[in-house]
């Protein structure tokens, strides 16, 4: 299975530089409440130095309480900036990740169908859920503690050479074992991440897949196997796991080591500093509340930098569902509407082809039905028809142009795919309708309806067209989903169509009833119809009979039946 890109690491980067322009007053904002929270916090240890000095040289109560209430004061007051920076920063993190929703929906909806079947649909739901999670969690959480973190290092670090240089040189004892482990750390880290949210996506692809296809495993005795796909995927899922783990138990005791190394350091150039007249114990107390100020938020960054660090490859995977940058040559626009199939060969993977050599014309207007036997290739020829995948070799062309290059927006106004396939989303009925994207009158719509026999349905709902639909709301049979999909496609109103097995969900009867009103609204288009009922076959103005991803026949329902070949053996088989 082909996996959807990732980003450049620089389409991150740019991504964040774009978001951060764009939203640069709430940034502004939220990064000045941070350091107003941070300077006032700062006060705390001078306060507790100056409440030291006060009772080492003797003062009154009144003092030392006023020294008090101004401690508590300063606390609540980093309280509560501390705390409204947050709120702006979860605020900021929401409008980011609803425009990062929206664009990653909008990404995916102008992605070409061959890729997201070539990808698979569960690599997509784990970019959409999984991934969109996880940056979630970071904006939210771990980037305003990192920036906490990082304003009252800072700061802190700031206030400690400004309260006494000499014994801030305690802090250099750390930097030899802080700054080689993190470098040995965040090197190896990222990779391990990618690999393990891959394993993850691939587990929820197959879980997904599995779901969606359990009835077919059932039928073929391959239930065993799926679960041993589904064990395998969570077993290279929990080793990625166990490696960013063991990393972490040989990264976490280094940092532990080196916040503690600082303190009975400092404890010895304070007594020296304090022997020698250098500084008071309440500058000494004010140091050591300084590097214990510094040692929570610095071990919450570093921690937190591992979430950034998930979210960034997840970011990643988002930014990388984009679709492929239109190319600078204009593809050669149809002159016509006739089809024409040169020696088309195709496969899904490289050692097995699917379809050799086909050869195929098709004149506008004409209803060529395709059969054969299951397997043969006709889904994956009506593909091909569709411009959802290119061949292998050979060409699909109509009016000349190969099919595969036109853009969407041209290539779904000449040819459409209507499969068995269908999805009803949730909405009212007129939303399920316009999807096309156009401009149509309730009679219009109505009309529509009435053409695929969906008239006496419409007219039980409580609200009409307005009535909502899908999830939550009214359900829709998969015969009726069937039906206003072929109503989305009379709306669209393309010059080809391929239906393949597009009305199976219907009774023999109510899908010959169905393609009877078609043909009056189809009058004038090319259909290719992909069937197993072959009276489709019969009403269709030649017949194609692939076997083997060969068309062994072609010819009229009557001179194919006289041939006394292929499709005459599918004919008696059916009676």
């Amino acid at each position: 299975m082909k996996k959807l890109p990732l980003a450049d690491k620089k389409d991150v980067r740019r991504w964040i530089k774009e978001t951060a322009r764009a939203n640069k007053r709430e940034f502004s904002v939220m990064l000045g409440l941070f350091c107003v929270a941070t300077a006032i916090g700062l006060a705390g240890p001078r306060l507790l130095g100056a409440l030291v000095d006060e009772v080492v040289e003797g003062t009154t109560t009144a003092t030392i309480t006023w020294l008090a209430i101004a401690f508590v004061v300063v606390l609540g007051a980093q309280a509560w900036f501390k705390g409204l920076a947050r709120l702006r920063a979860r605020v900021f993190g929401e409008r980011i990740l609803a425009n990062n929703r929206e664009e990653f929906v909008g990404n995916a909806l102008n992605l070409p169908l061959g890729t997201v079947e070539a990808a698979g649909t569960g690599d997509l739901l784990s970019r959409a859920t999984t991934d969109v999670s996880r940056i979630d969690h970071a904006v939210r959480f771990g980037a305003p503690e990192i920036l906490i973190a990082a304003v009252t290092v800072v700061f802190t670090v700031v206030a400690m050479v400004i309260t006494s240089p000499f014994l801030a040189l305690g802090l250099l004892v750390a930097l030899p074992l802080l700054v080689p482990v993190n470098i040995w750390y965040q090197r190896r880290i990222p990779d391990v991440m990618r690999r393990m949210l891959d394993k993850w996506s691939e587990l929820q692809s197959t879980t997904h897949e599995t779901a969606e296809g359990a009835r077919t495993a059932e039928a073929l005795s391959l239930t065993g196997r799926r679960i041993r796909t589904g064990h395998d995927g969570l077993d290279a899922s929990m080793l990625g796991e166990r490696k960013i783990r063991a990393l972490q138990m040989r990264w976490i005791p280094s940092l532990e080591i080196s916040y503690v190394l600082p303190v009975p350091v400092m404890l010895g150039l304070g007594l020296l500093a304090y022997s020698n007249g250098w500084e008071g114990l309440g500058t000494i107390t004010a140091m050591l509340l300084y590097s214990q100020v510094m040692t929570g938020p610095l071990n919450e960054a570093l921690f937190w930098l591992a979430d950034i660090q998930v979210a960034g490859v997840s970011l990643r995977r988002l930014l990388g569902v984009r679709p492929a940058p239109a190319s600078d040559e204009a593809s050669e626009a149809p002159r016509g509407q006739d089809i024409e199939v040169r020696d088309v060969r195709f496969g899904y993977n490289a050692d097995r082809e699917v379809l050799h050599g086909i050869d195929l014309r098709v004149p506008a207007g004409e209803r060529l039905a395709i059969v054969g036997p299951s397997g043969a290739g006709k889904s994956t020829l009506g593909r091909l028809l569709a411009g959802m995948s290119a061949p292998t070799s050979g060409s699909v062309r109509i009016g000349g142009a190969e099919v595969s290059t036109l853009p969407d927006d041209v290539l779904r106004g000449e040819v459409l795919l209507l499969t068995q396939e269908q999805h009803v989303f949730a909405g009212t009925l007129r939303d399920n309708l316009t999807l096309p994207a156009g401009d149509w009158t309730d009679e219009r719509l109505l009309a529509a309806l009435a053409s695929v026999g969906a008239s006496e349905w419409v007219a039980s709902l409580p609200d009409g067209l307005d009535t909502k639909v899908g999830a939550g709301a009214v359900a829709v049979p998969a015969a009726m989903a069937q039906q206003l999909a072929l109503a989305r496609v009379v709306l669209a109103d393309p010059h080809t169509l391929v239906l393949d097995e597009a009305t199976s969900l219907l009774d023999t009867g109510s899908a010959r009833e169905l393609e009877r009103s078609l043909s009056a609204v189809l009058e004038g288009r090319t259909v290719i119809a992909i069937a197993h009922r072959l009276h489709t076959a019969a009403a269709a103005d030649r017949v194609a009979v692939i076997e083997g991803g060969r068309v062994t026949e072609l010819g009229s329902h009557t001179e194919l039946l006289a041939a006394g070949g292929p499709y005459a053996a599918l004919v008696a088989a059916a009676s």
